[in-house]
């Protein structure tokens, strides 16, 4: 006869990354956004290339329903004209979000796109992972983006790696309102 079922075990906060050169690593961060604020979690989106510019269909949802929004980079940094001002931009993304992980405030944060500050040399990845380390022991991360760097994936309890198989820009298909923002 088998011993009764014990309840599962859940840990108090997790850390996931969604990473690989395919698509949906953000979308796949913004579904988990609604659901935890489906759940009652004070949520909080912080992204490290996309400019304020950009009303992405997400962020018009996620602040309709009481997410705080951060579009703290400059655009898409590989245009960049101003790499020095980019780079300053992604610092002090960097700073709030270190304050908001620290504060306490939040059920999940998510940095978006935080892994090309990361290999580009402007976030030290050390002070990253310490960040999520210390983090409450209540606060889920997400963070995404290509190329994550072995330590992000380390202290990760969850990695998803998307994989480009086919892709409709390489048949000349722009970015469609309501599909891809």
């Amino acid at each position: 006869m088998r011993a009764p079922r014990r309840a599962e075990k859940r840990a108090p906060s997790v850390v996931l990354v969604n990473t690989g050169d395919g698509k949906g690593k953000s979308t796949a961060a913004f579904g988990t956004v609604l659901r935890a604020v489906a759940r009652g979690w004070k949520v909080c989106v912080i992204q490290f290339i996309k400019s304020g510019k950009w009303k992405v269909g997400e962020q018009q949802s996620a602040t309709a329903l009481g997410v705080e929004w951060w579009t703290i980079g400059d655009g898409f940094t590989w245009d960049s004209k101003d790499m020095e001002r980019s780079e300053a931009v992604a610092r002090e993304g960097w700073k709030v979000s270190k304050e908001k992980i620290a504060s306490g405030a939040y059920g999940l944060i998510v940095l978006d796109e935080i892994t090309y500050p990361i290999n580009w040399g402007w976030i030290p990845v050390a002070e990253v992972v310490e960040a999520i380390r210390n983090r409450p022991p209540t606060l889920n991360i997400i963070a995404t983006g290509r190329d994550a760097p072995a330590a992000l994936i380390e202290v990760a309890d969850t990695v998803t790696e998307m994989r480009n198989r086919k892709h409709a820009f390489d048949r000349g298909v722009r970015a469609i309102r309501g599909i891809d923002f």
